[in-house]
C-alpha cells in the first residue's frame, strides 16, 4: 500500500511554499510522524512529518520547487529497516599448484637523466652585479669564451628587463575559474518576500521619519535597583523592550492615527494594541507579534519576547504569531546602530527604531553632564499621520522612558 505525502495547510492566506530540503533520502526507512521534508513559506519554515511508517519510495518534488497546498510531495511504501546488505562475494576455488616461476633476470639499473645544462661561469664582477640585481645566471645570454658570462652580458640582461612590459592583473578565464570567484545562489522565499514587501512599502506609503533622543538614566537606574527581585519573582530578566512597548502603547492611545491603517479609501482605527517586535535571524528579519500588549504586564511582555527570540533562531515560530500587528518596534541598537530610518511594516502606519545607548555630554540644569543617551526614530505614513502627530507621539514615548514611574511596573 502506498501513502501520499502532501503539502499540509499552512495557515491563513498562505497558498504555496517552496521545498527547502528533504530530511530523508529515497529508499530510506521512516517512522510515523518523523520529519521528512522542510517547506519554506513567506514567513517560516515548516516540517512535514511522515503520515505513516514505511519506506520513502518516491520523491516527486525537488528542493527549490514551489508547490501549492495539497500538492503531492512524495510517496511512502510498505517496508522498513535498512536495505539488505549485498551478499558476500564467493571465495575463489583453489586451483592447481602453479608452476615454478622462471628465475627472473635482474632489471637493468635506470639511466640517470643528464643535467639540463651546467651552471654558467661568471666572472667575479659579473656575479656581484647579477646578485645585486637578482638576476638568475641561467637567464643571462653568455657571449664570452667557452660560455662564460661577462659583465657586459649581465648589464645587457638588466637593460632588457627594464624594458619588459609590466604584468597587469588578469582575472582567471573560463566559467570554472569565474565560479571560484563568485557564488550564485537563489534567494530564499523569505528573503524574496522581505524584498517585495519593503519595496512595496516604499512605493505605496508617503514615508517620513522624525527623530528625538531619550536619556536612559532613569530606566537604567530602575532596572539596576529591581532586576534581581524582578527576575526572582517572574523568572525572566527585566530588559529594555518591555519599557518601550509600554511607552509606545501610552503614545498610541493618545495618537490613534499611528495605530491605524489605510484600506482603500477608508481609515481603519485599531482599538487594540498588537505590538510587532522585529527579530533578526540567519534567514532574515521576522516580526512576531505580542497580542493585546496593553493587557500584559512587564513580565508577560519580557517572557513572550524572550520566547520569540529563542524560537525565531530555531525556525520554530508559528505562522499566526507573525501575522497582523498594529505597530512595530525595531531595535538596531543590538547591532551597534547609532541612527537609522526604519521602513514601515505595511500596512501599518508607524514603526519605532531603537538605537545604541551611548554616553554623551548633555546640558542638565545649566551644566554639562555625561548621560546614557539613545536616538529614537519614528517612521510614519504621512498620508495618514501628520507631522504634528508624529512629533507628539515621539515626545510622549520620550517622556515615558525618562519618567518610567508614569508606567506601572508590576513587582
Amino acid at each position: 500500500m502506498t501513502i501520499e505525502i502532501r503539502v499540509p495547510g499552512l495557515g491563513e492566506s498562505v497558498t504555496e511554499a517552496t521545498v527547502a530540503k528533504w530530511l530523508k533520502s529515497q529508499g530510506e526507512a521512516v517512522n510515523a510522524d518523523e520529519p521528512l521534508v522542510e517547506l519554506e513559506t513567506d514567513k517560516v519554515t515548516v516540517e512535514v512529518p511522515a503520515p505513516s511508517a514505511g519506506v520513502l519510495s518516491e520523491i516527486l518534488v525537488q528542493p527549490g520547487t514551489t508547490i501549492e497546498v495539497g500538492a503531492i510531495l512524495g510517496k511512502i511504501g510498505e517496508g522498513g529497516g535498512a536495505p539488505a546488505a549485498a551478499p558476500p562475494k564467493p571465495k575463489p576455488l583453489p586451483s592447481a599448484a602453479p608452476a615454478p616461476a622462471a628465475k627472473a633476470e635482474p632489471a637493468p639499473a635506470p639511466k640517470t637523466a643528464p643535467a639540463s645544462s651546467a651552471s654558467p661561469i661568471l666572472s667575479p664582477a659579473a656575479r656581484k652585479i647579477a646578485e645585486e640585481n637578482k638576476i638568475v645566471p641561467q637567464a643571462i645570454a653568455a657571449s664570452g669564451r667557452d660560455g662564460r658570462v661577462t659583465k657586459g652580458d649581465v648589464l645587457a640582461a638588466i637593460e632588457a628587463r627594464a624594458h619588459e612590459p609590466k604584468p597587469t592583473y588578469q582575472p582567471p578565464a573560463g566559467p570554472r575559474a569565474q565560479a571560484a570567484r563568485e557564488e550564485r545562489v537563489p534567494m530564499s522565499r523569505l528573503r524574496r518576500t522581505i524584498a517585495l514587501r519593503l519595496k512595496e512599502a516604499q512605493n505605496t506609503a508617503a514615508m517620513l521619519t522624525t527623530f528625538n533622543e531619550v536619556d536612559m538614566s532613569a530606566i537604567m537606574h530602575l532596572r539596576a535597583a529591581h532586576k534581581d527581585v524582578f527576575e526572582k519573582r517572574y523568572g525572566v530578566r527585566l530588559g529594555f523592550m518591555s519599557f518601550f512597548v509600554k511607552a509606545c502603547i501610552v503614545a498610541l492611545k493618545e495618537i490613534p492615527s499611528v495605530n491605524a491603517e489605510i484600506e482603500g479609501d477608508d481609515i481603519v482605527y485599531k482599538n487594540y494594541y498588537d505590538m510587532g517586535v522585529a527579530v533578526g535571524t540567519e534567514r532574515g528579519l521576522v516580526v512576531p507579534v505580542v497580542r493585546e500588549a496593553d493587557h500584559k504586564s512587564f513580565a508577560d511582555i519580557e517572557k513572550q519576547i524572550n520566547d520569540f527570540g529563542l524560537r525565531a533562531r530555531d525556525n520554530k515560530l508559528k505562522l499566526d504569531e507573525l501575522q497582523g500587528g498594529t505597530f512595530t518596534i525595531s531595535n538596531g541598537g543590538v547591532y551597534g546602530s547609532l541612527m537609522s530610518t526604519p521602513i514601515l511594516n505595511a500596512p501599518q502606519s508607524g514603526i519605532l527604531g531603537m538605537h545604541k545607548i551611548e554616553q554623551r555630554p548633555v546640558a542638565i540644569d545649566g551644566k554639562v553632564e555625561i548621560r546614557p543617551m539613545m536616538y529614537l526614530a519614528l517612521s510614519y505614513d504621512h498620508r495618514l499621520v501628520d507631522g504634528k502627530e508624529a512629533v507628539t507621539f515621539l515626545v510622549r514615548v520620550k517622556e515615558c522612558l525618562e519618567a518610567p514611574e508614569r508606567m506601572v511596573l508590576e513587582l
